[in-house]
């Protein structure tokens, strides 16, 4: 184990072990499966990266059903999960992506099979963009590329960028809501059919939702997250992250659900002209989440990409 790295002992009750690694400006949490001890022989490296408010147990569904094909390990992006913000404050694209970087440097992992959901979709992207000699495919599920319009209720995610709005979330009553009511309404924004969640999948949300608002930071790095994805939506010339998307030449899958209440459908077209070598996999009954929502479809799609890959 290299000195920045350190083992942390699973707690009661995880799903799977994780450790931190030290990267230029940040520490990340990064996640295993259980079972995983280490690599195998025969199985090729693989990263996993969540979206705006999520952590690295976004992923467990799917590496579960990957574990024999893939050595997968997530990550929590800085100031979400069990990662501290990082030191200089940095929650851009462009400071999300070094910290991807870093990962992958320290360890010495890539390149990896890359997948991305949401914010980490346009992170995965401008990453492979950068550094193709980092990435080997690409899967991308929801991925929050430049959309105009763009979707209805993305529009609060939005806000959280303009200056004086996270203050006066801030101001309002925190038990306004319950953390179950508040995780209800979380589940009806990125499942297609949050009704047909098994009651272990509601506990395990509310649970999550708990230990975020105890988190002093969490605020901080929705905001500064949030005002990243903004600004990266408007950026012109190299750093246009559609352009960008039309520099990566290794295969990749893209991944839609017509449920989606945050990135729209419609923007498949776009990405399968944009990504050189695609293939497209749309969910009729999935939300922003496909792989917590269908991890099965996903990984039927995912080894036909590798096989081709």
């Amino acid at each position: 184990m290299s000195s920045a790295e350190q083992q942390i002992r699973p707690e009661a009750g995880r799903p799977a072990p994780w450790r931190t690694v030290e990267v230029p400006g940040a520490v990340l949490a990064v996640h295993r499966p259980e079972a995983d001890g280490g690599p195998v022989d025969g199985r090729a490296p693989a990263l996993f990266v969540h979206g705006l408010g999520g952590s690295a147990a976004n992923w467990t569904a799917l590496m579960a059903r990957l574990g024999g094909l893939l050595d997968g390990e997530a990550v929590d992006l800085p100031g979400f999960g069990r990662s501290a913000p990082p030191a200089d404050g940095n929650l851009t694209v462009n400071g999300h992506v070094r910290a991807l970087i870093g990962y992958l440097e320290a360890t010495g992992r890539g390149p990896v099979h890359l997948f991305g959901n949401s914010l980490g979709g346009a992170l995965s992207v401008r990453l492979a963009a950068l550094r193709p000699d980092l990435v080997r495919s690409l899967t991308l599920i929801s991925p929050a590329l430049p959309e105009l319009p763009p979707q209805r209720y993305a529009w609060p995610t939005g806000l959280l960028a303009v200056p004086g709005v996270p203050a006066l979330l801030r101001r309002l009553p925190v038990n306004a809501r319950t953390p179950e009511e508040a995780t209800e309404g979380l589940l009806r924004l990125v499942y297609g059919d949050p009704a047909a969640l098994p009651p272990a999948t509601r506990a395990e949300a509310v649970a999550e939702y708990r230990r975020r608002i105890e988190v002093p930071h969490a605020m901080q790095a929705m905001v500064g997250s949030a005002r990243g994805i903004v600004t990266a939506y408007t950026e012109r010339g190299d750093q246009a992250l559609w352009r960008q998307a039309r520099q990566v030449k290794v295969p990749t899958l893209l991944v839609y659900g017509l449920r989606d209440k945050l990135v729209s459908y419609r923007s498949a077209r776009r990405a399968c002209e944009a990504f050189q070598d695609s293939r497209l996999l749309v969910l009729p009954d999935s939300g922003h989440v496909a792989m917590m929502e269908h991890p099965d479809e996903v990984a039927r799609a995912v080894r036909e990409l590798l096989g081709r890959a």
